[in-house]
């Protein structure tokens, strides 16, 4: 059985997870992951763009609600707060109208699911920051695909700003959440010290 949301929110994850995959088919979940100067909850990547999402059990407040906002803003296409039932009257007062809510409700044990508000594309997401979640690795494999060169001795900010003067946007982030569906927390470290050793090959 699962514990009612209100003991932690952790309590969520796993059945939210499901509702999204039903509701938006083939995802990919990132957990906890650093944006900025604040951690996103949970990153969820489709094909063709990344949505950033803030769960708020009922025993969350909204005192950190702010500036957890301006930075989901810079970096995702959507974002979507999932909120307990205590919150359900009050959470569209916290986000912007862009914003998606899903109400969360424990059903004597069993959590119910429903879009309160559907997500609207983020007018405040800036390209260079949504870009720079990718790592130097992922990055040199698009100037791959795309047939530009590899730029070794360059850093992150000069790759991501020839992707986005090169590529076509659309193209662009389609191959950006291909990357992050295929990103392997276990063989990174090893891919980007294959990067940074051949790039020390060339100098």
């Amino acid at each position: 059985m699962i514990e009612p949301m209100t003991a932690h929110d952790s309590a969520i994850r796993e059945p939210l997870f499901d509702f999204l995959e039903a509701t938006y088919g083939k995802i990919r979940i990132l957990e906890e992951k650093r944006t900025g100067r604040a951690r996103a909850d949970v990153v969820m990547v489709t094909p063709d763009a990344l949505y950033g999402i803030e769960i708020k059990s009922d025993h969350d407040s909204y005192s950190r609600l702010a500036g957890q906002v301006k930075n989901y803003d810079l970096y995702y296409d959507y974002n979507i707060i999932a909120a307990g039932s205590r919150h359900g009257l009050h959470v569209a007062e916290h986000v912007p109208e862009w914003w998606g809510i899903i109400t969360v409700e424990d059903d004597g044990g069993r959590l119910d699911f429903y879009f309160l508000r559907r997500p609207k594309a983020n007018p405040k997401v800036d390209a260079k920051k949504k870009l720079s979640i990718l790592w130097r690795p992922e990055l040199a494999r698009i100037l791959e695909i795309n047939s530009l060169p590899r730029y070794r001795e360059k850093s992150k900010e000069f790759v991501q700003r020839k992707l986005l003067e090169k590529l076509p946007e659309t193209i662009l982030w389609q191959q950006v959440c291909e990357e992050l569906f295929q990103r392997d927390y276990n063989t990174i470290d090893d891919e980007i010290r294959r990067f940074r050793s051949g790039r020390k090959d060339r100098q």
